[in-house]
């Protein structure tokens, strides 16, 4: 009788057994989340059968929350308290989002940190904490259809979003419980779902209008590696847009009021579900009901043409704009891939085909197409494909660099570089004679070291005793992929050499690195006016201690008036260094140079004519 192999619980009883991880769009307007299950990449479903999950949080009284479907019923008679279209937001600070919208939807209240916050009745929230909902309600959802816990999860963001996007959805993933691998952009996701990572090489187009953004992106395929040659959108343009054309459209047809918040959402609904209906059909009937009265209004394909036009001319100028970036022509382009569920209406595929002088593929739902390429990396990202089915590079979380003179950092790797990576630099000594440096290596976004966290230190010997500034000291800050940093300094006449290797990562939880980057947000304005203060306090240390020297050697060229100035205004410098402002430091060298200007001019010519002593001009010419 054969044994039966009994592992603990969690753990796989089989090394081939398949690890559950799951893609997730998280998107402006609807979320979901996919799986590859045998072989196959799909999305997954509630408990109703509805595989598109509203981004929608309503907060009650009773601090209980509802998402998606449930939530959206409340938009029309709570809209204060019903939190859509919350991607918009993510990343942002106040000033960012009254940029883009100066008529805001929400109550907004601007805190000591960057970060705003939105007021509802259960209390104050931050699109993160918005976002961090939607994802919870997906993460269980995974895990009832899949029946165990999540390994991991890749999450798809678009590929404009900059740094405090990113980290913003990343934040909200760690906030959800969940184990996020990756952030990966939208149209790569999209490629890999068409399986164009697999076709021929070539480039490739991916137009993706979603509910409240819209991006268009030039990929490069090369031996299934994706390389984007550009990227241009548009983070406050998507179906949205089309909804509120149709319902002022809808207003004014009907003579409605503008100051209903509640009436406004009513026909911002209708307008939706009109426009939903023309993309099947000629004709769509609306129906508005107001202070009892119902009201009717029948919208054509061809009226609603007219209505969008402008707003799809104006996703085609980023189009234009991202091939010239991208240095490539229309006749280049071998495939265009259609995502996001605004893609859905006919005009907008008629209008895309007709720019790129071929049909849109069009094959996969467009609202589920990044699910399905981020759940296929996720995939391989847990180990369930080999490495080579896709290569998948990981990133430096946090800047590396290290500590230079007056508190500074220096950074030489910075935060969100793809690895493994090497990069280099050149410093040299602060002080005549220096013989030794002592390298200090950190982590993280602020401009002081203070600021930072330290990763390790390590000294270099041997240095030539040369004036300053003459060493030249090359550090090399080497990062392998699996994280871990080596960083090695080399003196490059004498080939003398030391090193450290350190785990960059070491020790930080994610809220740590959230709180660093939050920080650095919060702080920035301040850290590089500290940064502008250390510089010109540094720069006046090294000025005022040449002078010094100089004047030891060769004060006797002066005279006692000029002597008196120099001296004056190197008192001067001194007092002004020890304050706060970088601008009055800088003033007073510059007044420094200027009454030694005399003095500086008189030692060279003595150091030119002692150089050349028992010498002529004839000689230096032949050597010439």
């Amino acid at each position: 009788m054969a044994l039966i192999q009994i592992s603990e619980p969690g753990q796989s009883t089989k090394p081939h057994e398949r690890k559950l991880a799951v893609g997730i769009d998280l998107g402006t307007t609807n979320s979901l989340v996919a799986a590859v299950r045998s072989g196959q990449a799909a999305t997954l479903a509630d408990e109703k059968g509805e595989h598109l999950l509203p981004s929608v949080v309503y907060y009650a009284k009773d601090k209980t929350r509802l998402v998606g479907k449930e939530a959206r019923q409340h938009q029309i008679s709570d809209p204060l308290n019903t939190i859509s279209s919350v991607k918009r937001y993510m990343g942002r600070t106040l000033d960012d989002i009254k940029a883009k919208e100066p008529s805001l939807h929400y109550n907004f209240i601007q805190t000591d940190s960057t970060v705003p916050r939105i007021k509802t009745q259960a209390g104050e929230v931050s699109a993160i904490e918005v976002s961090a909902e939607i994802l919870s309600v997906l993460k269980k959802r995974a895990e009832l259809t899949l029946g165990d816990e999540l390994t991991g999860v890749v999450i798809t963001v678009p590929a404009y979003f900059d740094d405090a996007q990113r980290q913003a959805t990343k934040d909200a993933g760690t906030l959800a419980g969940l184990n996020v691998l990756r952030l990966i952009n939208e149209p790569t996701a999209a490629a890999v779902a068409y399986g164009l990572d697999k076709s021929s090489d070539g480039v490739i187009a991916v137009y993706d209008l979603g509910g409240g953004t819209f991006d268009i992106s030039i990929l490069r395929v090369t031996q299934g590696v994706f390389e984007v040659l550009a990227t241009a959108g548009d983070t406050a343009l998507g179906g949205d847009d089309f909804d509120h054309v149709i319902a002022n459209w809808i207003k004014q047809q009907l003579g409605l009021d503008n100051s209903d918040k509640s009436l406004n959402n009513q026909v911002l609904g209708a307008a939706c579900q009109a426009k939903q209906t023309l993309t099947t059909e000629q004709l769509a009937n609306i129906e508005i009901e107001h202070n009892g009265i119902k009201a009717t209004v029948e919208l054509s394909l061809e009226q609603l043409n007219t209505l969008i036009d402008p707003l799809i001319k104006k996703t085609l100028m980023p189009c234009r704009r991202a091939l010239r970036d991208a240095q490539i022509e229309l006749d280049e382009v071998k495939a265009v891939v259609m995502v996001g569920g605004s893609t859905r209406v006919p005009r907008v595929r008629d209008r895309v085909g007709d720019y790129f002088k071929q049909p849109p593929m069009i094959d996969i739902n467009p609202d589920t197409v990044v699910a399905i390429g981020a759940a296929i990396q996720a995939d391989v990202l847990v180990g369930n494909k080999a490495d080579s089915d896709l290569l998948l590079l990981d990133v430096v979380p946090l800047s590396l660099g290290l500590e230079t003179m007056g508190d500074l950092v220096e950074k030489i790797i910075p935060r969100n570089t793809t690895i493994p990576v090497t990069r280099a630099q050149d410093f040299t000594t602060y002080k005549d004679g220096q013989t030794a440096m002592s390298i200090h290596v950190v982590q993280g976004e602020r401009e002081l070291v203070s600021d930072c966290r330290s990763l390790g230190r390590f000294s270099l010997k041997g240095i030539p005793p040369l004036v300053a500034g003459s060493a030249r000291i090359r550090v090399t800050f080497e990062v392998d992929a699996d994280g871990l940093l080596h960083v090695s300094a080399r003196e490059e006449t004498t080939g003398i050499e030391s090193g450290i290797e350190v785990k960059p990562s070491y020790g930080l939880t994610d809220t740590e690195i959230e709180k660093m980057l939050l920080d650095s947000m919060e702080h920035a304005e301040e850290d590089i006016a500290a940064r502008m203060l250390h510089e010109q306090q540094v720069e006046a240390d090294r000025v005022l201690e040449a002078l010094a020297a100089a004047l030891d050697d060769d004060g006797d060229m002066l005279s006692t008036e000029e002597r008196q100035s120099i001296d004056t205004a190197a008192e001067n410098l001194a007092k002004l260094k020890t304050g706060n402002d970088d601008r009055a430091i800088k003033q007073a060298m510059q007044e420094l140079d200027k009454v030694a200007e005399v003095f500086v001019s008189r030692r060279m010519d003595s150091n030119i004519r002692k150089a050349m002593a028992g010498h002529n001009v004839d000689e230096f010419n032949a050597q010439d």
